[in-house]
């Protein structure tokens, strides 16, 4: 059961990650029974959903769902409406609240945009996990002006973030287990070098024990780990994706003309004659 369910995790972080759900049914079809741990191992385009009590719009995955319903962080109700649905304890309720407030005010720093949604829940060793999501698209609507308007009627993308993590309170002190996973994905379509469609997944773990005042603490400690990776993560994409990509564009592909081109070889070639005289 190990190697098949491997072989398949290796074989999705193979596919091209924009098209990660049409890949997911393509393997459950075929192996139906490694639906709950293939599912809970991979993770999928967050959605966007709004809160029909407050109008406002969250973030969904299978963090906040139980079935085929949807809790919103802003009412704590699902959608569609669930009777015997699972929400955080009364305590933890207050704390996703809070945190919620908290990322939502990262996000507009960080992202200047987008929406973030935080879900909490109880484990049964009294301590308790978490998500914090991110997500933030580029599209052609978001009304630039001058040269940028033209180049975004090219482009579209999205970046997601997601941030799962585990706390184990241990007196005045907390552990902290951090999994982070970044999809980006970037298309831009020109007359000139055509459709070029860049896109993929990071994932990254991290552990961190901090110190605790009060139950707000925890939240003062998972914004500087999610701050911290999100740095990290993002200066590693740059790195990969876009450093990669030019280098390998520019190998390929000369951005001087050919007749340029020929003038350095000539001149090369004059150099080397008049040092072997």
């Amino acid at each position: 059961m190990g190697d098949v369910l491997d072989s398949m995790l290796d074989l999705m972080r193979r596919l091209p990650p924009t098209r990660i759900e049409e890949n997911l049914d393509s393997l459950l079809n075929i192996c139906p029974e490694y639906a709950d741990d293939l599912l809970g191992s991979v993770d999928q385009p967050l959605k966007l959903l709004t809160d029909k009590a407050s109008g406002r719009e969250y973030l969904a995955c299978d963090y906040n769902r139980d079935g085929d319903s949807y809790r919103s962080p802003w009412s704590n109700e699902y959608d569609p409406p669930l009777e015997d649905g699972t929400v955080p304890s009364s305590k933890l309720r207050r704390l996703e609240i809070a945190a919620n407030d908290a990322f939502d005010t990262y996000r507009e720093m960080y992202y200047e945009g987008g929406v973030s949604s935080v879900f909490l829940w109880d484990q049964d060793d009294g301590g308790f996990a978490g998500v914090v999501l991110f997500k933030k698209i580029i599209n052609p609507d978001q009304n630039p002006s001058g040269e940028e308007e033209e180049k975004a009627e090219n482009s579209t993308g999205s970046w997601q973030s997601i941030h799962v993590f585990e706390a184990s309170e241990r007196g005045r002190s907390a552990h902290y287990k951090l999994t982070s996973t970044i999809m980006l994905e970037m298309v831009t379509k020109t007359g000139e070098a055509g459709d070029v469609n860049l896109s993929g997944s990071l994932t990254r773990q991290n552990e961190v024990d901090a110190t605790l005042s009060d139950q707000s603490s925890h939240i003062a400690n998972t914004g500087r780990m999610i701050e911290d990776m999100e740095i990290k993560m993002r200066n590693l994409l740059q790195e990969v994706y876009f450093g990669k990509t030019r280098d390998i564009v520019f190998d390929l592909r000369s951005i001087e003309g050919m007749e340029r081109a020929k003038q350095q070889k000539a001149l090369q070639r004059e150099l080397v004659g008049l040092i072997k005289r």
